[in-house]
């Protein structure tokens, strides 16, 4: 024989925040850790070789900059061969 089985759970209403009673709290604000970092100079000099604006690269190769002289005629070519 099969009968029905009905269960009931009680159920609790739910706890609303209305903002007055919601509180905040200030805590200690969070300590951080750097770690220091030395970047060497040869690494300085290559960032600052990657960043610099055609201008600049322009106005060292025109002052004797040979690195600056390769990249220009380097980015000459490669105009060159677009065409």
């Amino acid at each position: 024989m099969i009968s029905n089985v009905s269960i009931s759970i009680p159920t609790q209403p739910v706890a609303q925040n209305k903002p007055a009673d919601v509180k905040m709290t200030q805590s200690k604000p969070q300590q951080t850790s750097y770690d220091t970092v030395q970047v060497s100079s040869a690494a300085q000099a290559a960032l600052q070789e990657a960043t610099e604006t055609a201008a600049q690269t322009a106005k060292e190769a025109s002052a004797g900059d040979h690195q600056a002289q390769r990249l220009l005629a380097k980015e000459a070519a490669a105009r060159a061969t677009e065409k």
